[in-house]
């Protein structure tokens, strides 16, 4: 076996590592032994010379090193893979079913860092976010076939964090056959079309799939209001709880056309209303319009994708919790969510709370909201804990 290279960390920048966060940072480095290739494994060692970790090496990234294993006997190659692919899909046994959805893969949540693969019915959808996983892209390609067997495995390779990698967009089929246009499945009880070449994501948000439940449970009467609406999951949920009826808003038309084509699969048409428009404006519109809400949900796209962005989407963030109290009648209830990594649950209630003061609102958390069992946080990586939300009841 040939001899790995090796990154020996500075003295004093190792406590994380040992810690095992999956994690390590340009600055921690002291130096590289060897000539690495992007995506290549390297041992990593302390200071004084004693082994920490295998990790992928980046060299475009300031995240310069992903762990693989802290096991100095385990040998990164294509048997690791497939046993930490194997590992991951055992835990979600129960998810797994013909007509369903779930995240089989996520990324350091599973061992796996920078790969991300969801299950839509008989096809995969795969995100190679980082070099690592990259460097093994048709490994893991030829084990999710062997593992999974899908119709087809396809590819969405375009987030931001394969910009910070160094390593261009890429989109398409890998394995199988491609994806025929949107394809109807049954998740969390809500029947849904699911674009995975043109839709968000790998094709909808998974992540939201229970959380969807929990806040329609509910809606039962109520008059809601379901802002960043995209192809309505969370209008149509309530709806299908007995909601009287449902607005959504969203500033993508092709996403509310789904969500009428889905509100009428669910038998829940008639009971829906679009406006098409940027969120803050129209929340602004009909709020001057005297309107008001039983229930109102915010699920906006990520505001903070960095920490220099943090001052900035924080604002963004009281903005539209503001707005959305402004819109609930005494009594009702706002679902409020965060998906920015950078914004800790701590810091989402401080943001809410002050947007409930300037809206000069009581307000009480009723329920804590959060990322579904499939999309499992280490103890020792807390930064996979992305996605926060409460359910407010306005005083």
């Amino acid at each position: 076996m040939n001899e790995l290279p090796e990154a020996v960390l500075k003295p004093g920048r190792e406590k994380s590592a040992r810690r095992r966060h999956p994690w390590i940072f340009s600055g921690a480095i002291h130096a590289i032994a060897g000539a690495p290739a992007p995506g290549d494994t390297v041992r990593v060692l302390g200071a004084s010379g004693e082994f920490i970790a295998y990790a992928a090496y980046s060299p475009e990234s300031q995240i310069r090193l992903r762990v693989w294993s802290f096991d100095e006997a385990e040998r990164i190659d294509a048997g690791f893979l497939k046993r930490r692919l194997e590992r991951a899909i055992a835990g979600r046994a129960d998810a797994l079913d013909e007509t369903g959805a779930c995240r089989l893969v996520f990324a350091e949540g599973d061992g796996l860092p920078g790969l991300i693969v969801d299950r839509y019915g008989a096809f995969l959808v795969c995100q190679f976010l980082a070099a690592g996983p990259e460097r093994w892209r048709e490994t893991i390609a030829t084990a999710l076939d062997e593992l999974v067997s899908p119709s087809g495995i396809y590819e969405r390779s375009e987030a931001s964090a394969r910009r910070k990698e160094g390593l261009p967009s890429r989109r398409g089929p890998l394995r199988g056959v491609p994806p025929p246009g949107p394809i109807e499945l049954e998740i969390g009880g809500l029947r849904q079309l699911v674009d995975l070449v043109e839709g968000q994501k790998t094709g909808a948000y998974l992540d939201q799939r229970d959380n969807r439940r929990r806040v329609a449970a509910h809606a039962r009467g109520a008059r809601v209001l379901d802002a960043y609406a995209y192809t309505g999951g969370f209008a149509i949920s309530c709806l299908l709880a007995g909601a009287a009826s449902a607005t959504l808003i969203d500033a993508s038309g092709e996403a509310l056309v789904l969500a009428e084509r889905q509100a009428g699969l669910n038998g829940v048409a008639n009971r829906c209303s679009y406006l098409h428009g940027n969120v803050a404006p129209e929340l602004r519109r009909l709020k001057e319009a005297g309107e008001r809400f039983d229930l109102v949900i915010l699920d906006p796209p990520k505001f903070v994708h960095s920490v220099d962005q943090l001052q900035r989407g924080s604002r963004g963030y009281k903005d539209i919790n503001l707005l959305g109290m402004q819109l609930v009648r005494p009594g009702g209830l706002l679902a409020t969510f965060s998906c920015s990594g950078h914004v800790d649950s701590a810091l989402f209630q401080k943001i809410v709370a002050g947007a409930a003061v300037d809206a000069r609102r009581e307000a009480q958390i009723l329920e804590r909201l959060a990322q579904p069992p499939d999309h499992p946080v280490p103890l020792s990586f807390p930064e996979a804990e992305y996605l926060k939300g409460f359910m407010i009841r306005i005083l």
